[in-house]
Parts: C-alpha cells; structure tokens; sequence
C-alpha cells in the first residue's frame, strides 16, 4: 500500500454541525456555553455559483452560522431543503458533528490524490472567492472532510445578522 510522504492535511480550520433549528442551536450555544457571537449566512443559488452534489449541478439551500473558538471556526448549519448532503444527514443521524474543514497546501493537488484514492466530492460550491468541498471520507475518515480554495481577493462579506 502506498503511504503519502506527508500529511494532506495541515490544519483544522472549522468544525461543523448540522441542526433542526439554526436560531435555537445558536441561543444554546450561545445561552449555556458562552460560544459566540454567531455571523449568520444563508447559501442558496443567488449567493453561491457552482453548486454540485455528488459531481451534478444542484442548486441546494442552507442557513449558516459561523463564530470563531480560539483558532478554530465553529459552524452551525440548517439545511432549507431536501437536496444537500446536510439534509440526508439530518434525517440519517439526526443533529450532530457533520464535517471538519482542514487546510491544505494545494487544493488541485489533494483533490486529484483523493480521486486516486476513489474518495470523490459529495458537495461544493464557489461562494465569494471561496471555492468549499467536502470529501466523500466518512467511510475512512469517520467525518467528513472539507477543503477550501480560497482566492487572493477574497473578503468575508457582511453577514445577513449577527446573535446575539
């Protein structure tokens, strides 16, 4: 079996969790832990280009919370529809841990190594520069894994709200 000289991945950048209800998880969270304030988002066709699942075209919907715990993001996300692998998720496990974002050092070069490995996309999309796919790894990996190619122009934009 061939072995990677290196790691692939070189930071966990985000952890995410996939919720039934955006504005209660955030009140939980922000009510009992003191994990806050969240930037909410939502994703949808009119904020993201290129929407794939499973390597096809699809135009999926979702509303996102994101906040910073130390040096990692925490993302909370609320499936809109019935097309995104956060709802086939939600209605396999329930709420719970969906994903981990790691950073990599080339975005091509680890897609093509997963493909060699037969780990292909589940989902992605381009969102203001920042181009998100997640990895079909939860068979090896136990989580998924989500890698980012982020252009040299990108800025966060203003979130559509903030809570508290």
């Amino acid at each position: 079996m061939n072995s990677i000289k290196e790691p692939m991945f070189k930071n966990v950048l985000q952890v995410a969790v996939v919720v039934e209800n955006l504005d209660e998880s955030m009140k939980n969270y922000w009510e009992i832990y003191g994990i806050g304030p969240w930037k909410i988002y939502t994703f949808n066709k009119s904020t993201v280009k290129e929407m794939i699942i499973r390597d096809k075209y699809v135009n999926y919907e979702m509303k996102l919370a994101l906040c910073d715990i130390g040096n990692v993001q925490w993302e909370l996300i609320q499936p809109l529809d019935d097309k995104s692998i956060y709802y086939e998720f939600l209605k396999k496990h329930g709420h719970g841990l969906h994903h981990v974002a790691f950073a990599v050092d080339n975005y091509g070069k680890t897609i093509n190594y997963f493909k060699q490995k037969n780990i292909g996309v589940l989902q992605g999309g381009l969102w203001n520069g920042l181009k998100y796919t997640y990895l079909d790894s939860e068979a090896s990996l136990s989580t998924i894994a989500e890698i980012y190619q982020i252009s040299k122009d990108f800025e966060w934009p203003q979130p559509q709200a903030i809570y508290p």
